[in-house]
């Protein structure tokens, strides 16, 4: 249960449900984090108008996104989003066993360029402040400055979520909770406590 009631989703003004709707059918169910993010219009608009752009244009692969999503979800020990973004991973053709074990020195399943994004991710989320010039020249192996860009904006909007949904407290959707199950996904209570 949230620390906050939820929205009632027919209070949200009429131009912002399409993106409710994309938010809590089309882009898997993250109703319980909306109807929290719906409190506030504009953080709702804007937020979600982002992620929203980011996925309609983006030239990064999905997957890529959701290791980055997953490394920094799994970095703040968010539950809810290596629930909702660890079961899309799996829909993109990695293991349960990675996803659990993404932090791991050199998870099964990734290829070179998915363990740099892996450990992007985990500079940016823990020392942004100290990432070597080194870092860079690898990722522009791989990655344009447009690509860079968006996948650093990617993991640390991530983060911005992360604290949102830990502070507030949003539990797992009920069918995402079942999807984490029939993959068989499980998240460690004592790494993703919610006390």
């Amino acid at each position: 249960m949230s620390r906050v009631e939820e929205f009632n989703q027919e209070a949200l003004p009429a131009d912002l449900r399409p993106l409710y709707k994309r938010f809590t059918q089309e882009y898997g169910d993250f109703t319980n984090q909306a109807n929290v993010l719906a409190h506030s219009p504009p953080a709702f608009e804007h937020l979600y108008g982002l992620v929203d752009a980011l996925r309609r244009d983006s030239t990064l692969p999905q997957r890529l996104v959701e290791i980055a999503v997953v490394t920094t979800s799994h970095v703040n020990s968010c539950a809810y989003c290596v629930g909702h973004h660890g079961t899309a991973l799996i829909r993109h053709g990695l293991s349960t066993e990675t996803v659990a074990g993404i932090l791991d020195p050199v998870p099964a399943g990734l290829d070179e360029k998915e363990l740099l994004v892996r450990d992007y991710a985990r500079l940016v989320t823990e020392r942004a402040w100290g990432i070597r010039n080194q870092v860079f020249a690898q990722l522009r192996e791989h990655f344009n400055d447009c690509e860079i860009v968006e996948l650093t904006v990617r993991i640390v909007l991530c983060g911005l979520f992360n604290k949102f949904n830990q502070a507030l407290q949003i539990g797992i959707e009920e069918d995402v909770v079942a999807q984490m199950s029939a993959s068989g996904m499980a998240l460690r209570d004592a790494d993703y406590n919610q006390g």
